[in-house]
């Protein structure tokens, strides 16, 4: 039963009457996308079935509030703008399909398994490419909308604006998760916009899409992945990525076949401690598109979850090049992070270099582990039983030699 303070429950109140006349309706989205863009080729239209089956889980399984499902509306039709942007731009210059994506280092682990600080110092060194966070919410602005030289970016604007209300909806978010307009970001929001990703769930348990998506064969929606990229590189320069996403730890058949040049980094912890984290970031996100927060709900589902994505991690690993991956344990790079970042530089062939050891152990000093305070978990909470979790992870722990934590 969340609580907000006068200013966030206004503007809550406000989508929350706006979202009493909107339905999760796919050819209305679409129509929206359509008409705020002037366009309407989506490229390739495989999307539309995906797109039907989400928006009727999110409709029949999700539990939305009312600005909940103001907001998704919002969300979804800005995926398809994102699209129909994308498309647009391929097809008045057909040459970006002759980019290539080389040699990226795609991170694949649990989130609060150190990813995320790892990914951070990757994309410190400027010899990689990273995604911010602007552009993952916008890959491509409008050409209606393109600044004259000297003008800012209007998507660093409208970006910004989102997280002040992020920020004063969810003022404790960033104890767990540090959000800004310019951070290395996943690319979950990209392949999010071929609406086939396990990004979905974390809006809501939505168990029919979760079987659908875990049903198909995702290796379409990563060459999209790619040829987004592509139109990135294209746009702002940059050849050699530094990918991050949890879903890649049970996509690894279709993560390979996209990028078989890649330098694989597969991040390891105890599972029960990411689990209650996990679960207590997404419950506490849950605050703004439900009026009542099942914990419980939310807990059981993820505790499930989590086991499917490592158990396809388990069984899936040997198909990652030996000669280029490498299994990060979490507290050996917490012992010594910017030695972890040397042996992945040395795995993905990237020589020495001092000033990009100069870059990282500035990045470090300025960004503290913790610098915002911390969380105190209970997994109790949840619904969650700490041995129960630990026998469950078993197969994981055991096949990974990962240690338990205290």
């Amino acid at each position: 039963e969340p609580r907000f303070d006068d200013a966030t429950r206004s503007v809550l109140d406000l989508l929350s009457a706006a979202g009493t006349a909107v339905t999760l309706d796919p050819l209305s989205l679409t129509d929206q996308a359509c008409a705020e863009t002037g366009l309407d080729d989506f490229g390739p239209e495989g999307f539309t079935a995906r797109l039907d089956l989400l928006c009727r889980a999110l409709r029949e399984e999700a539990g939305l509030n009312s600005a909940g499902v103001l907001t998704q509306s919002i969300f979804i039709t800005g995926l398809l703008k994102n699209r129909l942007l994308i498309q647009d731009l391929l097809n008045r210059h057909p040459e970006i399909r002759d980019e290539e994506v080389v040699a990226p280092i795609i991170i694949c682990g649990l989130p609060r398994t150190g990813t995320t600080h790892l990914h951070n110092l990757l994309s410190a060194d400027n010899r990689l490419r990273s995604l911010p966070y602007w552009e993952s919410m916008e890959p491509v602005l409008a050409e209606r909308e393109r600044p004259v030289p000297g003008e800012p970016d209007p998507r660093l604007a409208r970006v910004g604006m989102g997280l002040d209300f992020i920020n004063s909806a969810l003022p404790e978010f960033r104890r767990m998760h540090e959000m800004t307009v310019d951070h290395a970001h996943e690319e979950i929001q990209l392949l999010a916009i071929d609406i086939s990703t396990m990004l979905f769930e974390t809006i809501a348990p939505i168990p029919s899409w979760r079987d659908d998506y875990l049903s198909r064969d995702q290796r379409s929606s990563y060459e999209y992945l790619k040829t987004v990229l592509q139109v990135l590189q294209w746009s702002r320069g940059g050849i050699r990525w530094v990918l991050k996403s949890p879903q890649h730890l049970e996509q690894f058949p279709a993560l390979v076949a996209t990028f078989p040049d890649a330098t694989f980094v597969v991040t390891h912890r105890d599972p029960v401690p990411v689990t209650v984290s996990m679960v207590t970031m997404l419950a506490y996100t849950a605050r703004l598109v439900h009026d009542r927060v099942d914990t419980v709900g939310i807990g059981r589902y993820w505790a499930d979850r989590l086991q499917r994505m490592l158990r396809s991690c388990v069984a899936d690993r040997h198909l990652l090049p030996e000669e280029r991956t490498i299994d990060v344990h979490f507290d050996e790079f917490m012992a010594d992070d910017l030695a972890m970042v040397r042996r992945i530089h040395d795995l993905a062939g990237l020589p020495p270099s001092p000033s990009a050891d100069a870059t990282l152990r500035s990045f470090v000093a300025e960004h503290p582990r913790g610098r915002y305070g911390g969380v105190v978990y209970d997994l109790t909470s949840f619904g969650l039983d700490r041995a129960e979790l630990e026998d469950a992870f078993t197969f994981y722990t055991d096949h990974f030699g990962v240690r338990p934590e205290v």
